[in-house]
């Protein structure tokens, strides 16, 4: 039997970081950092629904923890004159007082943008999602949302697959539109990886996506210039008779 790893958990370490960054001189704490972290990216799942956010990265010190968002649509979540982010602050550390934490850090929270929306896994899926549950038929939303992702530079390749009981269908099935490369046993690839889930009246929809956005080597690599061929040693011309 084949094992299906996760893209993402199987690069870590060649071309992607932990999303939970934490720094320490305790332990014991490995626990309640796991379990309030986990809380955290809940909370922020209902919380930023329909704000196209790619990744929550969480950094945490003793006296400290910084949360980053990325996001396409980074004035949604500040808001004018910084309101949102305000309010967002604190619901945030509302929402860890009440985790019953032994540590009490302080709280702060970053907003990053997403240059480019469509080479992001999570959003494509989240697109695909918001067009499903407006009603429209799942191959439309498929095929341009693949177009779409495909006309961006940086993406070399793109997987989608939707399962579920498209189309109100009684019997659930799974579709599948894939175009390009998407090179799964290539380490050095970067692929990123998402799972999406679009809330029907007779149902969920399942929505995987898979993102190629080429290969990424390490400076060694990048940086190594070709060694000079030897020279060939030179030949006396033969004397013809």
């Amino acid at each position: 039997m084949t094992h299906v790893a996760h893209p993402y958990i199987q690069r870590i370490g060649i071309n992607r970081d932990w999303k939970s960054r934490w720094f320490t001189t305790n332990p014991k704490q490995f626990r309640e950092y796991l379990r309030v972290d986990a809380a955290l990216r809940k909370f922020f799942k209902k919380r930023l629904k329909g704000m196209s956010v790619d990744a929550i990265e969480i950094e945490r010190s003793d006296k400290e923890i910084r949360i980053i968002i990325k996001t396409a649509k980074p004035g949604i979540i500040i808001g004018r004159s910084g309101e949102g982010i305000a309010n967002l602050r604190k619901e945030v550390d509302l929402f860890l007082r009440k985790q019953k934490t032994e540590s009490k850090p302080e709280l702060k929270i970053d907003v990053e943008e997403v240059r480019s929306p469509e080479s992001s896994a999570r959003i494509v899926g989240q697109m695909i999602a918001e067009g499903l549950e407006r009603r429209l038929t799942f191959r439309r939303v498929m095929k341009q949302t693949v177009e779409k992702v495909m006309a961006n530079r940086d993406v070399q390749g793109v997987r989608v697959i939707l399962s579920g009981r498209l189309g109100g269908a009684d019997m659930a099935r799974k579709e599948e539109l894939k175009k390009g490369r998407i090179p799964l046993q290539t380490l050095r690839a970067d692929i990123d990886f998402a799972r999406v889930e679009a809330n029907l009246p007779y149902g969920v929809i399942g929505i995987k996506v898979w993102i190629y956005r080429g290969d990424v080597f390490g400076d060694r690599t990048a940086n190594k210039q070709e060694a000079p061929r030897a020279a060939r040693p030179h030949r006396a011309p033969r004397n013809h008779k």
